[in-house]
């Protein structure tokens, strides 16, 4: 267990960002499933839209990698065009 007065507060300050990416990853994860899941084309854009909004902000804070993010979005562009053809 630290003993100096910064570490203790470095441990509580880590712990408070770690619960706040895993929330902002796993509600993002859950927009993902919920574009996957969709078959209306106009409502998968507009999903599109805010999940491809919070990929970046994941990628910009570094809670997931930059490529990962960049990934995610090239697939869901896929996915939509497929219901366009269909």
């Amino acid at each position: 267990m630290a003993n100096h007065k910064s570490a203790l507060k470095r441990i509580r300050s880590n712990n408070a960002k770690r619960l706040r990416n895993r929330y902002q990853a796993k509600t993002t994860r859950t927009f993902i499933k919920r574009l996957k899941g969709t078959t209306d084309q106009t409502e998968a854009q507009e999903l599109f839209k805010t999940v491809s909004s919070m990929l970046d902000r994941l990628a910009k804070k570094n809670i997931i990698h930059k490529n990962k993010a960049a990934n995610n979005k090239s697939k869901l562009a896929k996915h939509i065009n497929g219901l366009a053809a269909a």
